[in-house]
């Protein structure tokens, strides 16, 4: 949709501004719910002004917001202007040509126009544009977060559901930071009072439905938010219109909330609500937690949302650790290497550890406690060399290196200096394709003499089926789909820094992409 920045809006409420509109030739009733001599007839009012790009709209709901008003002419063209009369339950709009208005005014002399499911009645005004103060921000916000959140083409069904909708549907994308519901209220709360949230994993994506007080906040917080980063180049705000109006939360815990309703129980053996981790994010000022746009400061922002899911303390104090017990390894095949190359595409892994008394089990050390908990929440229960692996955070601080002169038989590794980590570099483009394991590969890194029957070839050698195989146009990069996840994460283990020849290393990561 076009620029709205020259739309003029306003609200007038006064009795004397009123009286402007209130005589014989406005076309508008003085009977304070406009109903016309000789019944509800809105065909016979339709046709008692000549066309006018000024639609007068009579019998509102009482509550009836400007949001919804304004979304009875969105899918007929660009709203200008608007007028509503609280007090006489009318309103008036201003659409951006006469061809818009007689449009809009035909479709509703077939179809009931309907507001809260009650009918309103829809008629020319004898006016030919509105003139109005432009001062009220809060309508203007209206008018163009109502008018963002229509695309083209929608059916009018369709956005006047989604506009008078209070609930979100939130999907984070590029999710390398854990992001909790005390993160989400924090962040969505500065556009109005978020009532209730409910999370939940789909697709393989973490996803919410956030329910506000009133649709105009909603409206608001999508207009804002959408799009942008909560932490440095990751774990990015995808916001969308919930079809639902109400949203029903069963239970106070980390998974669901109820603001309005802090007498429920917390479900089954979930952690409760524990107000006191709130504390943790009002000491950051930037980004979605502070102001909008920016980033936070990944580290305190990862800590502080680990510690709002009450799995680990707040970084700085006893009790954050960056370090991961693996256990149910399949203890014949696995190695340090293996182990850092999986865990590594979650995080910087610094040490690895296969335990000498008990070999099906590892301890892995991240650079960071918000990794270890993202590659623990992403390779908990998948399968590796056939295995359902269990990851869960350790009591360990870090990851001893045996004493000088000992001999573990190659159980301990030290990666700290590797070249291979992913994210040292701030702002690195891999912060932003962090995606759970999927049977979907993505290669960048190709040599140009590599062929498709080369690639086919070399990650059908890691004992898995390649079923589907697209380079990218630059043939730099291609996306590979094995048949399952296992094959896929297996391939990721022997291939990734596979070395194709001149040097030049093959980079293996998990898409999010289906080909």
């Amino acid at each position: 949709m076009d620029g709205i920045s020259d739309v003029a809006v306003g609200v007038k409420r006064g009795s004397d501004e009123l009286s402007m509109y209130n005589n014989s030739n406005s076309g508008m009733s003085s009977n304070s719910d406009g109903a016309p001599n000789g019944g509800d007839s809105k065909k016979l009012r339709v046709e008692e002004a000549p066309p006018s790009r000024v639609i007068h709209i009579r019998k509102l709901p009482n509550e009836a917001s400007e949001t919804e008003v304004i979304a009875l002419g969105l899918p007929f063209g660009k709203v200008t202007n608007i007028l509503t009369l609280k007090g006489k339950n009318q309103a008036f709009l201003e659409m951006g040509t006469e061809e818009a208005a007689v449009t809009m005014v035909n479709y509703y002399s077939k179809v009931t126009p309907l507001i809260r499911n009650i009918q309103v009645f829809i008629q020319y005004s004898n006016h030919k544009e509105l003139k109005t103060d432009a001062a009220n921000q809060r309508t203007q916000a209206v008018l163009q977060a109502v008018s963002a959140a229509q695309s083209p083409g929608s059916e009018v069904q369709e956005v006047l559901a989604a506009v008078s909708s209070p609930v979100l549907r939130i999907i984070i994308d590029n999710m390398f930071y854990p992001v909790t519901l005390d993160v989400l209220q924090q962040i969505f709360s500065k556009f109005g009072t978020v009532m209730k949230i409910i999370t939940f994993t789909k697709n393989n994506q973490f996803q919410a439905l956030l329910q506000f007080s009133d649709p105009v906040s909603a409206q608001q917080a999508k207009l804002a938010l959408d799009g942008q980063n909560i932490y440095n180049s990751c774990c990015t705000l995808r916001i969308d219109f919930s079809k639902l109006v109400n949203l029903n939360v069963k239970y106070n815990n980390d998974k669901s909330r109820d603001y309005t309703r802090p007498e429920l129980p917390a479900g089954d053996g979930q952690p409760s609500f524990d107000p006191t981790v709130a504390v943790a994010f009002s000491k950051d000022s930037s980004s979605l937690l502070g102001k909008i746009p920016g980033a936070l400061n990944p580290l305190s922002a990862a800590a502080a949302a680990a510690a709002a899911a009450g799995r680990v303390a707040l970084a700085g104090q006893t009790g954050s650790s960056g370090v991961l017990l693996v256990s149910n390894l399949n203890e014949e095949m696995v190695t340090p290497q293996s182990l850092f190359t999986l865990f590594g595409v979650y995080g910087d892994v610094q040490r690895v550890k296969i335990l000498y008394n008990k070999k099906d089990s590892a301890l892995i050390q991240m650079s960071e406690s918000n990794q270890a908990q993202l590659a623990m929440s992403h390779l908990n229960g998948q399968k590796m060399y056939g295995k359902i692996i269990r990851v869960t955070l350790s009591k360990h601080q870090t990851v001893a290196l045996p004493r000088d002169g000992l001999d573990d038989q190659g159980l301990t590794k030290d990666f700290a200096n590797s070249p291979l980590h992913r994210f040292k570099k701030p702002g690195s483009k891999n912060f932003q394709n962090i995606f759970p394991p999927s049977a979907t590969l993505h290669l960048s890194n190709i040599p140009q003499d590599v062929t498709e029957d080369d690639l086919r070839l070399l990650f059908s050698n890691t004992g898995g089926t390649v079923k589907a195989f697209k380079f990218f146009q630059d043939r730099k990069m291609a996306l590979i789909q094995m048949s399952t996840v296992e094959e896929a994460i297996q391939a990721l283990i022997d291939l990734h820094n596979y070395n194709m020849g001149g040097n030049q290393h093959l980079r293996v990561s998990f898409s999010k992409s289906t080909i």
